[in-house]
């Protein structure tokens, strides 16, 4: 009551005065800002119905930010000394690509309502900026061509109009008592975080009743598109540049305790220059501290592991691994390494070249009573190839270190995240036929050999 007092007095005495009602009330303002209690300001309150917006992000403002509410006025005096705001400004301030096309208007619109650039942002408000900016709208988005269609979702070609590039829309379709797939959901979660050079990049989220669609970006083809139009025959020089930048992908990944799940050549897409980017994290999942059990019903049947065949829930970053090594040998060869059509075909397949596993190659695997379920005969090895067990399988920080690798030179090891191979080095990517025997390819399997 006191302090409706004091305001009441404080109105009647600007009005009596000669200053202007804006600065009067601008002022009030202010003082009322200051005057509020920091417990009302930041008492700790979680917000219910929470939504998913076109970042990624839920609609809780940040709890360093200092513009949840802001009086026109007071945000009009404030910024009233600012230096004019540039389309670099604000590319900057909201992580927007530099050939974005900005509304008519909008850079006096955002100056108008955006807090100091050297004050923080809060949630709410940088999403209301990018939706007048045209993100997380469907009419933003000319849908072109269909590319694919599988259980959950359709992947269509389109055009972004804010930039007019060219872009992957991901329709996923949204079951009215089930909503959103939990394999859509852990893919937004994971590459909103996931900011690297050979990782596919998410755009923007639409969220509407009826599909979830994720806007990634475009790149031509996908590695098995790639192999078939070579004839699957590649160039070696090739296959090296796409393992490293494979490898490079995953390493980032694993630093970051993500688990991709489901590495194979239609999950590695390629531009025209020649850029590989992994793709598709729906099966992906972020690995917890401590080790925990995981479902052993992920990785495409030609690309799972022998342990995780034989029903192991506890893996780690090698079983992204043994993909890798798959891939390369298909990447050489042309045709794929164990090209099982059921489980118990896939292991025949593996022990036939790794050699049936024994207490010495494979300890513990004479107790699975999942192995000794399928009796399989006595298969020998084939020379250099020893790897059943996971924990000596190389990791992919080192097999980026690895002597093959070296004709590449000294800089690719030393690349920030969001650099891309030079484009000298990627100037050769084309079919050639330059072979190599199949045999070249086992030494990608031995523990010590990549």
């Amino acid at each position: 009551m006191d302090r409706m007092k004091i305001i009441k007095r404080r109105l009647s005495m600007s009005l009596r005065s000669a200053r202007p009602v804006d600065d009067s009330l601008s002022e009030l303002a202010e003082q009322m800002a200051l005057d509020e209690p920091s417990t009302a300001r930041d008492n700790g309150i979680v917000h219910e119905n929470v939504k998913m917006g076109s970042d990624g992000e839920s609609d809780q403002a940040s709890g360093t930010s200092s513009d949840e509410v802001q009086s026109p006025v007071r945000v009009r005096m404030r910024n009233n000394h600012h230096r004019r705001i540039s389309n670099e400004d604000i590319n900057k301030r909201l992580s927007l690509p530099a050939d974005i096309r900005l509304p008519e208007g909008y850079l006096e619109k955002f100056a108008m309502n955006s807090p100091p650039f050297d004050k923080p942002m809060s949630r709410r408000l940088r999403r209301a900026s990018l939706s007048e900016i045209g993100f997380g709208k469907l009419e933003t988005y000319i849908k072109l061509d269909k590319l694919g269609e599988g259980t959950y979702a359709t992947v269509f070609k389109g055009r972004s109009k804010l930039t007019d590039n060219l872009v992957a829309l991901k329709e996923i379709r949204l079951e009215h008592e089930e909503g959103a797939p939990c394999t859509a959901i852990r893919e937004v979660s994971l590459l909103k975080d996931l900011k690297h050079a050979n990782i596919v990049t998410l755009h923007d989220i639409i969220h509407t009743d009826k599909c979830l669609t994720l806007v990634f970006e475009y790149l031509e083809k996908d590695l098995k598109q790639y192999m078939d139009d070579c004839g699957s025959i590649m160039s070696v020089h090739n296959v090296k540049i796409f393992l490293f930048q494979l490898l490079r992908g995953l390493a980032y990944c694993h630093r970051r305790k993500v688990l991709h799940r489901d590495l194979k050549p239609q999950n590695l897409l390629i531009n025209e220059k020649g850029e590989l980017k992994l793709a598709d994290f729906g099966l992906a999942r972020a690995k917890s501290v401590p080790t925990k059990t995981y479902s052993n019903e992920v990785v495409t049947l030609w690309y799972r592991p022998p342990d995780v065949l034989l029903g192991s829930t506890e893996y780690s970053t090698p079983i992204d691994m043994w993909g890798v090594g798959c891939i390369f040998y298909e990447m050489i060869t042309g045709r794929p390494l164990f090209p099982g059509s059921t489980v118990e075909d896939e292991l025949h397949l593996i022990f036939r070249i790794l050699g049936t596993p024994t207490e010495e190659t494979w300890p513990g695997i004479t107790t699975s009573e999942e192995f000794k379920t399928y009796n399989f005969p006595q298969y020998h090895a084939e020379p250099l190839v020893n790897h059943f067990e996971a924990k000596k399988r190389t990791s992919a920080e080192d097999a980026i270190r690895h002597s093959y690798f070296r004709s590449l030179g000294e800089q690719v090891q030393t690349l920030a995240d969001s650099e891309y191979i030079q484009s000298d080095w990627l100037n050769t990517i084309m079919c050639c036929k330059n072979t190599v025997s199949p045999k070249l390819c086992y030494f990608q399997l031995h523990p010590s050999s990549l």
